[in-house]
């Protein structure tokens, strides 16, 4: 059930694509996409079916989710120079981890770290924002949060504490 749930949070991510940002279909989506990654995780484990497979299709679905919001959000709203760079940095810490931990471990690694669930939960709520409080003000906290959040996944990696 699980995994249903996380892959219908791909569904739901890929439709997105097809309706125009900010309109009523596009939130429903994007909600519901949200919900999933909330109940995913927790549904698992109440069932016990927790598994190395459903945690890295959550980290898939994560990413499509991710990538597919940066496709809608970067044609309708003005994102300065510096925001580019810093999402730059930021993900190429994640990549580095990546990298390290499939140095380290011979597996892909992706921690789902408390500072990675507050990252996702800004990012969702980023969106909800965007209308209504300057993207410059709320992309600082965000970028603040997930850069620590990155640094943080890489130490944990680095030294095996996950």
């Amino acid at each position: 059930m699980a995994n249903i749930i996380t892959s219908s949070r791909i569904v739901f991510s890929v439709a997105l694509l097809f309706f125009p940002t900010f309109s009523p279909a596009f939130y429903a989506l994007y909600l519901a996409a949200g919900i999933t990654d909330m109940i995913d995780g927790t549904v698992a484990r109440k069932t016990g079916k927790a598994s190395e497979f459903g945690a890295r299709l959550d980290s898939i679905a994560d990413i499509v989710f991710v990538v597919v919001c940066l496709i809608k959000l970067i044609t309708v709203i003005s994102i300065p120079v510096w925001l580019y760079v810093w999402i730059g940095i930021i993900a190429l810490l994640k990549i580095i981890n990546i990298v390290s931990g499939f140095i380290m471990q011979k597996r892909f690694i992706m921690l789902h770290t408390i500072m990675n669930k507050v990252t996702g939960l800004l990012l969702f709520v980023l969106p909800l924002t965007v209308p209504f409080v300057d993207l410059k003000y709320t992309a600082i906290l965000v970028c603040v949060v997930a850069t620590f959040a990155a640094i943080q996944e890489g130490h944990f990696i680095r030294t095996n504490r996950f």
